[in-house]
């Protein structure tokens, strides 16, 4: 057994059942997924409702005349101690728990219990094996947040140890510090980087002033996994060019582990292996393929916690060539409850008054980061990182496209920061409102 696996194994993850056991579910026939999945999404309901007297109170009957009238969970629904979400026969020594990063709003602890997490990770390790990186053996450049207090730095930065990975200090992206994100991949044979992408964009738009591409510095680079936000075309074409190595998008959560990674066609493969994945209607009621709406997840494996029909907090599509076997997800549209609600009543998805004002804005040239706050109806303040103000003309050029794609007479203030708040585990919301619901 290699290193990575006899750890998970020590620590009571039983990993080789697990790989075993994912096999298996991969074997079966694109004819018989449908049926097994879905009797899989039935044996976990059934078992909640028997065993979780949490979920039993929220789910209130016992009988549903279709999967489609199952209460749809949210993560408000959580907000309460761990202890009284734990499904009997489980205690909290006895199970991986684990928290969100609260980029959405509503942070909270959760658990797996140790199967279902083993199988997690199998799963994790057989996708990034379709792309020649063995995460047994490959040295991975991590790209994430780090706990600020003592105790926790180090114990991250001794799981960073024992998984083979060396993490670089997002929460500092000055030009200084980038130099030395520099200077380690000339040091260190890196097989893969590994990030959130608001960090690997700006460490790649720093390369770019540069005239540096990574892969001619660091020989054994082969990939970029790109993960936890929202990656633009412009900035997965940016990624590719400066460092040389092929980028793929993954799209995850805390709770649920790998929910699509981008297969080696280029397609989002969603994860019908360990989840059961929805895009739903308002009232709960699963679209076919081809629709929008909010996607839901059922935890296929998790006894020790239930997450049924769970509201992710995205929107998105589910491509129509899709099979039972092989989902595609053929476009993620954003959080559902982050837009901005303009002062003739009209609601815009966050991500487009985003995208606006960073199309315009780097064209400048100068602008690293971006990041928008609505502080009234008609007020946004957009805080930037620079190494200079933008000039009146840049601003001009920013209302005008606003007034022309969103709403004309709001309010745009600019703001430069030498560096953007981030989030404790170090993600950049790129849109927030203020506004009351």
């Amino acid at each position: 057994m290699n290193r990575f696996k006899k750890i998970l194994s020590l620590k009571g993850f039983p990993i080789q059942k697990a790989q075993k056991d994912l096999e298996s579910i991969l074997s079966i026939s694109d004819a018989d997924f449908q049926n097994y999945n879905e009797n899989r999404r039935d044996q976990i309901l059934n078992f909640h409702v028997k065993n979780n007297s949490n979920y039993s109170s929220f789910i209130k009957k016992t009988h549903y005349n279709s999967w489609n009238e199952i209460p749809i969970m949210t993560k408000a629904d959580l907000q309460k101690p761990l202890v009284d979400r734990l499904s009997k026969g489980y205690k909290l020594p006895k199970v991986f728990v684990n928290k969100t990063s609260g980029s959405s709003g509503h942070p909270f602890i959760l658990a797996k219990d140790k199967y279902a997490h083993a199988l997690t990770w199998a799963h994790t390790i057989w996708l990034y094996k379709q792309h020649g990186i063995d995460m047994n053996f490959s040295y991975e450049a991590r790209f994430y947040g780090i706990p600020r207090d003592f105790v926790g730095h180090q114990k991250e930065r001794f799981k960073d140890i024992l998984a083979n990975r060396h993490r670089f200090d997002i929460f500092d992206l000055s030009e200084t510090n980038l130099h030395k994100f520099l200077n380690l991949f000339q040091e260190k044979p890196f097989d893969y980087i590994n990030g959130y992408t608001s960090s690997i964009v700006l460490f790649a738009k720093f390369l770019k002033e540069q005239q540096v591409v990574l892969k001619s510095i660091c020989p054994t680079l082969k990939l970029c996994i790109a993960t936890s936000e929202m990656l633009f075309d412009e900035d997965r074409a940016l990624l590719e060019s400066q460092f040389g190595v092929a980028v793929v998008n993954e799209y995850g959560a805390s709770e649920l582990g790998i929910i699509a990674f981008e297969n080696p066609k280029g397609d989002w493969q969603l994860n019908n292996q360990t989840i059961y994945v929805e895009v739903v209607d308002q009232d709960g009621y699963a679209l076919p393929n081809g629709q929008e709406g909010d996607i839901v997840i059922t935890s296929l494996y998790n006894k020790a916690h239930p997450f049924i029909r769970y509201q992710i907090g995205d929107r998105g599509v589910i491509d129509e060539k899709s099979t039972p076997q092989n989902q595609i997800l053929k476009s993620l549209t954003g959080r559902t409850n982050e837009f901005a609600i303009l002062p003739s009543g009209k609601k815009v998805p966050a991500l487009s008054f985003y995208y606006v004002t960073k199309s315009v804005i780097e064209d400048a040239g100068l602008v690293k980061e971006i990041k928008i706050v609505q502080e009234e109806l008609s007020k946004f303040v957009i805080y930037y990182k620079a190494e200079s103000e933008l000039n009146q003309d840049q601003k001009q050029s920013i209302h005008k496209a606003v007034d022309t794609y969103l709403e004309k007479g709001l309010l745009l203030i600019f703001e430069r920061k030498e560096e953007l708040e981030r989030s404790e585990s170090g993600k950049l919301k790129q849109f927030t409102s203020k506004l009351e619901s």
